[in-house]
């Protein structure tokens, strides 16, 4: 059984936005699910965007200091995938430590991953998320490539 996941093979460029212009955690949520639906990620980016505001009801993804990790597994993914946004200002999320948040990772899962790929992915940015040194950077990166190599080049 693989135990972990090369993050530069579901980590892309080209879905990462630095400094959105979203003020509210719709803006964002579609902004990201529109870049994963022009890359090819998901064929349906409305049924994929449902599945992840049905997870957002499940409990806060919001973890705090700033992060949030939406999720969503669906159907409409066709490969598992994150896309990375940072935001220009803060946005109104529900957290786990009441603030808002500055980032925003979203997973798209493949059904058929949920079970394993899904897990050891959280997993994987859950480690690099436990690291405050890694928070910091993240929220003050300031461009694509940048936030590429902070997330791949952990160990």
């Amino acid at each position: 059984m693989q135990t972990t996941i090369e993050l530069d093979k579901v980590i892309k460029k080209e879905l990462m936005i630095i400094d959105s212009k979203a003020a509210t955690k719709a803006e964002i949520l579609a902004e990201l699910v529109e870049r994963l639906a022009m890359q090819k990620a998901v064929t349906d980016p409305a049924a994929f965007l449902a599945d992840v505001y049905l997870r957002e009801a499940e409990g806060e993804t919001g973890i705090g200091q700033g992060i949030a990790i939406p999720h969503g597994k669906s159907p409409a993914v066709q490969e598992t995938t994150v896309a990375i946004a940072t935001l220009e200002n803060e946005i109104e999320w529900e957290t786990l430590d009441g603030k808002g948040v500055k980032a925003v990772i979203l997973f798209a899962v493949k059904d058929s991953d949920a079970n394993t790929t899904h897990i050891l992915l959280l997993q994987q940015i859950a480690i690099l998320l436990a690291n405050d040194i890694f928070i910091e950077h993240l929220k003050a990166v300031t461009s694509v490539d940048e936030l590429f190599e902070l997330i791949v080049n952990q160990k």
